[in-house]
């Protein structure tokens, strides 16, 4: 066979990733999909042989046998196999896998890796195959067996002292105690009272009134306990005169964040878009593996998502400064590309996450994604755009004034250069307002309108969300970037853990299998010991730790933990909950339960009877329909709404919080619409009512639903700009298309989609 008619078989991960490999290789090759993983270890039994030096026994996994028969299918007719699974440690055992199914020898150049889904990154991945790294493929194995020990080990143990159908994770459980330490946290805090004072001072009468803030007095921190302590201060304070002591300019520089890498675009996407963890990781994999782009074929979008390096391409960053200095000019551009630090226990095996080109302009292939694809994408491309740019640039202006015993102190800030800010900032930053103080001089006096004296109380420490728990995760080293989404979807589908309103609460069920496993095997939900092994499978990767090794230095104390726990734990009772409601069925009362969505009824005398209901939470309103009360309810995908208690006789539903305050126009109760950015907007719940959007309460929130309809308007004209940034150029709007205004969003509160109630 001459060479030009050889055939070539590249095997990938996903069909998309196929499709769009197979672009940019010519037609002597094929490329097929191996849908993941091919063989695991066996679901049915512990799948290790421990007297065996911990040998794995692995199967092929059930329900892929036609995909295997057709890829060996494939192999045997093809002059060479490439596999180009994704490029970390579990694309590498995969490859492995591969390779044992297609009989290929393991130190054979037939892998090949890419952290891009490009033309000329697929042409030189082509060009330089490798042999598998069985380094990497053990670090897998091990984080594998060390799951699979402490998961088949424990997990009958739990069902046999607390309930059947528990199990247990070494990573996930260290999660669940972090969030159960937090909730003791929050029930043990005691609130303290405390008081700030604040002045309102002009220059002169009829001068711009500007504030300050009270700081010390007698030249001491001064700290205010309750209403009393607050009220000596505003007299004292309404008696004294004010003077310039000190006045301080300076210019601050705010640095653009370094491009995304897995938790961070993590915790931005939850802090920004809302998204959970595993979503943004779902979205971010469809922009990698490759999006159609009409007339272009299917393009991958941007660098692999698994990753804990903030490296870029020097390529990447000649064309993004090219970018930058075209459409912002110059000034935009920092003098040498930057060059952002790489954490200690970073395997700065990939780049950072960024547009494979940066002339896929968010709204120049709006067209082309979906809309949460959209969302994704543009994050990134903004993000790393900004990590380009030069820093923004304030000028600040603080002021010391004395006030007999007291000093207090006024601080002024105005943007300068918007440097990167005119693209992106963090999700959890606020933007810079700029505050502007009177040219004051020292020894100037100054008139007092008024004295603001504010009461306030400690409050706990915040539960976590998902961008909070995957920064604590990141920070305390448990698990690793790929790992922090399945480890949250993993304790919530257990039912250690629910979201109440964006954030983690332990179940009755979390806290007690928590406090079992910390007191016999806490080394198990010990984050340092987590920590330490991580580090090791990190090392079994770089090749200083033999795998083996580290299973048996874990194995041996564990076991002799678990023939002592057997022993010493009995049978532990969950708390019951007993309702007032009769089982329809069987009689007995109806207990709550806590399912992946929150509580629910259900009959005690289960297995024989299975009945459940809703556990309805009631508002405290009464239907406009029919009076009955309105209760808290859930779609079957767990979102909350709001109906009548009487359903399905009254279909009365609302996405939007009732609330118990009455509207003072027509007395019907009102509710509270919330928006993403977290503010909320109170209307009357009365359709017919005059001020039911309109309402006096709203005024300041007005402004607020006028942006946001604009910004929604603005969104269904995707090619209405070129550049998705505040600042961009005139020249470069000017090249847009024009396109017919749609109708844009009504004021009106309404429900979009048809709500499937969960019973």
């Amino acid at each position: 066979m001459s060479k030009s008619q050889e055939k070539t078989l590249v095997v990938v991960e996903s069909p998309a990733k196929a499709k769009t490999i197979e672009k940019y290789l010519g037609k002597n090759y094929i490329v097929r999909a191996s849908m993941g993983h091919l063989r695991d270890l066996p679901k049915s039994q512990f799948g290790i042989d421990v007297e065996n030096d911990f040998m794995p026994k692995y199967i092929n996994i059930r329900g892929k046998g036609d995909l295997i028969k057709s890829l060996k299918k494939e192999a045997k007719h093809a002059d060479k196999v490439y596999l180009a699974s994704d490029p970390d440690r579990e694309g590498e055992a995969i490859a492995w896998h591969l390779a044992h199914i297609l009989n290929i020898e393991e130190h054979e150049a037939c892998r090949i890796v890419f952290n891009e889904i490009t033309k000329p990154a697929i042409q030189e991945a082509i060009k330089s195959p490798h042999p598998i790294n069985l380094d990497r493929v053990d670090a897998q194995q091990a984080r594998r067996m060390l799951d699979r020990i402490v998961g088949y080990k424990l997990s009958p143990l739990l069902w046999r002292k607390i309930r059947k159908g528990l199990s247990a994770g070494r990573v996930q459980s260290v999660t669940v105690k972090l969030i159960c330490d937090r909730e003791k946290e929050v029930q043990n805090f005691i609130s303290e009272e405390y008081w700030t004072i604040g002045v309102q001072l002009r220059e002169k009468p009829k001068s711009i009134l500007f504030d300050a803030e009270l700081i010390t007095a007698q030249g001491e921190k001064l700290a205010i306990g309750n209403e009393e302590q607050a009220a000596i201060v505003t007299d004292a304070l309404e008696k004294e005169i004010f003077c310039v002591q000190e006045i301080k300019k300076r210019q601050r520089q705010r640095k653009a964040a370094p491009p995304f890498i897995t938790s961070s675009l993590q915790q931005d996407a939850s802090r920004k878009l809302g998204f959970t963890s595993r979503k943004t990781m779902m979205l971010a994999q469809q922009l990698y593996e490759g999006i159609d782009l009409g007339r272009k074929g299917p393009v991958g979008l941007i660098t692999y998502m698994r990753t804990d390096s903030t490296r870029v391409s020097e390529i990447a960053q000649k064309e993004a400064r090219d970018y930058i200095e075209q459409e912002f000019g110059i000034d935009y551009v920092p003098e040498k590309p930057p060059v952002y630090a790489v954490g200690k226990k970073s395997q700065d095996a990939h780049e950072a996450i960024r547009p494979t080109s940066i002339e896929f302009i968010p709204a120049e292939i709006s067209k082309y994604l979906a809309k949460d694809q959209l969302k994704i994408y543009t994050l990134i491309w903004e993000r790393f755009i900004a990590s380009q740019m030069n820093p923004a640039i304030y000028d600040t202006l603080t002021i010391a004034i004395k006030a007999g015993e007291y000093g207090l102190r006024a601080a002024g800030s105005q943007l300068i250069f918007p440097g990167f800010t005119a693209v992106y900032t963090e999700g959890k930053e606020k933007k810079d307002k700029d505050v502007f103080l009177p040219e004051l001089k020292i020894d100037q006096k100054l008139m007092l309108q008024e004295v603001l004296p504010k009461q306030h109380f400690t409050e706990p420490p915040p539960r976590y969300n998902e961008a909070s728990l995957v920064k604590i995760l990141e920070e305390k080293e448990i698990g690793r970037p790929s790992t922090y989404s399945p480890i949250i979807e993993t304790i919530l589908a257990r039912g250690y853990v629910v979201r109440v309103e964006k954030k983690f609460e332990p179940t009755e069920l979390g806290f007690v299998v928590i406090d079992m496993l910390e007191e016999y095997f806490k080394s198990i939900v010990d984050a340092k010991f987590t920590a330490t092994l991580e580090n090791e499978l990190d090392e079994i990767a770089e090749g200083k730790v033999e795998k083996n090794h580290l299973l048996r230095e874990f194995y041996g104390p564990f076991a002799k933990t678990l023939e002592h726990a057997e022993e010493a734990i009995g049978h532990v009772e969950l708390p019951v909950e007993v309702s007032d409601i009769p089982c329809e069925l069987c009689g007995r009362m109806l207990v709550v339960k806590q399912g992946r969505y929150g509580k629910f009824l259900a009959c005690p005398g289960f297995p024989e009877c299975r009945n459940t209901k809703p556990l309805l939470k009631e508002m405290g309103v009464s239907c406009p329909k029919c009076g009955g009360n309105i209760v808290e309810r859930r779609t079957k995908r767990g979102r909350v709404f709001f109906g009548c208690k009487n359903y399905p006789d009254c279909d009365y539903v609302t996405w939007d919080t009732p609330l118990k305050e009455n509207c003072p126009t027509c007395t019907s109760f009102m509710l509270k619409h919330h928006y993403k950015n977290g503010r909320a907007l109170l209307y009357c719940s009365n359709e017919a009512c005059e001020t039911r959007v309109d309402h006096p309460i709203n005024k300041e929130l007005e402004k607020l639903r006028e942006k946001a309809t604009a910004k929604e308007a603005a969104k269904r004209e995707p090619e209405s700009a070129t550049v998705p940034v505040k600042a961009a150029p005139k020249k470069t709007r000017s090249k847009a298309k024009k396109t017919t205004a749609k109708k844009p969003v009504s004021k009106k509160p309404i429900l979009k989609k048809k709500i499937e109630i969960k019973e």
